[in-house]
């Protein structure tokens, strides 16, 4: 019987998955159009078996544009299941694409129901390249999963021997290998060869322990993101008041404030009901309530991006529609 810790490793395609035409093709390899599933992306990092007690569990391989709420929902109820089939899982590992890595991490971060360490792991340079960052990303990521000490940390994202809170990672480059920085506050950790090794813990409120539940949620509320940029006259706000959103984050300028067409359409939407959310295009900081947006009647994002403003604004609203209570989830989350 093996004395190795369990450890789940869902693979959902992205370029850690991805097989090129050559060892070269280090940007086009999408186009060869191979994509491993779990099991087959373990077993070119044999060394794994070294470390952990491999379960690989295939799911849908999709570009991760393409990831969206039926997946977050599948990997959520996907998460219930192998803690349920396996009680001595000591961790569970995701494979994604870059893209939008920090959007499934944050999300799964809100709405998991699973105790056990969860890290997502992707790679800028695919599984055939001369140079691939795959199979160490992968690696690192099942020593940080099966680590005691990533328990309570939230979802965990790894790639570069970086470990990042899902709350505060971004993707910040097209193509470098450190791509993942968490702007304002900095990495939580190190996974270095000798060690998994932690320096500070996230203080917002993470999963398990939230007040989100999308395992029977049929869709997500719509929320859309308004780009700030000088000239813009409202009509992308106009087209999402008119598609139903239900909320708008609007990505303004730093420090916090759309320009005056998008402002005048965002206060025509406050007057539809619909919930609008100040957030910067910056990549950092905070935003701030000043005497403008509160007489708007807008809400203020804290130092959330965009996209996680959305996500975050979009999962609020299953479980309230009241601007005090949201801005009360903003501020725990």
């Amino acid at each position: 019987m093996s004395h190795l810790p369990k450890i789940a490793f869902i693979g959902t395609g992205g370029t850690i998955a991805s097989i090129g035409a050559t060892t070269r093709e280090l940007q086009d390899y999408g186009a060869n159009g191979v994509i491993l599933d779990a099991p087959a992306l373990v077993a070119r990092v044999p060394e794994l078996a070294d470390i952990a007690d491999i379960i690989a569990v295939p799911f849908t391989a999709v570009t991760s544009p393409n990831i969206y709420f039926p997946e977050w929902q599948g990997l959520v109820r996907l998460c219930d299941q192998l803690v349920a089939n396996h009680p001595d899982l000591a961790g569970i590992v995701i494979g994604h694409g870059t893209a939008s890595l920090e959007e499934t991490a944050y999300m799964l971060g809100l709405t998991l129901k699973v105790s056990i360490p969860v890290v997502i792991v992707g790679s800028q340079r695919p599984a055939s390249a001369l140079s691939t960052d795959a199979n160490m990303n992968l690696l690192n990521g099942v020593r940080a999963a099966a680590a005691p000490q990533s328990r309570g940390l939230g979802v965990l994202v790894l790639l570069n021997d970086e470990i990042h809170a899902a709350r505060d990672v971004t993707k910040t480059s097209t193509l470098r290998l450190q791509t993942f920085r968490s702007p304002d506050f900095g990495m939580l950790g190190h996974a270095d060869g000798d060690a998994i090794a932690y320096y500070r813990r996230p203080i917002r409120a993470v999963a398990p322990d939230t007040e989100f539940d999308i395992r029977t949620l049929p869709a997500l509320p719509r929320v859309d993101i308004a780009y700030a940029y000088t000239g813009a006259d409202g009509t992308a706000v106009r087209a999402f008041i008119a598609a139903g959103a239900r909320a708008i984050v609007s990505a303004g300028f730093a420090p916090g404030f759309a320009g005056p067409g998008d402002f005048a359409a965002l206060r025509e939407a406050v007057a539809k009901g619909i919930i609008v959310m100040q957030c910067t295009r910056a990549g950092s900081g905070r935003t701030f309530k000043g005497k403008r947006l509160r007489e708007a009647g807008f809400l203020i994002s804290d130092n959330l991006n965009p996209q996680k403003a959305r996500l975050l604004l979009a999962l609020a609203l299953t479980v309230t529609s009241d601007p005090t209570e949201i801005e009360r989830i903003f501020l725990t989350y």
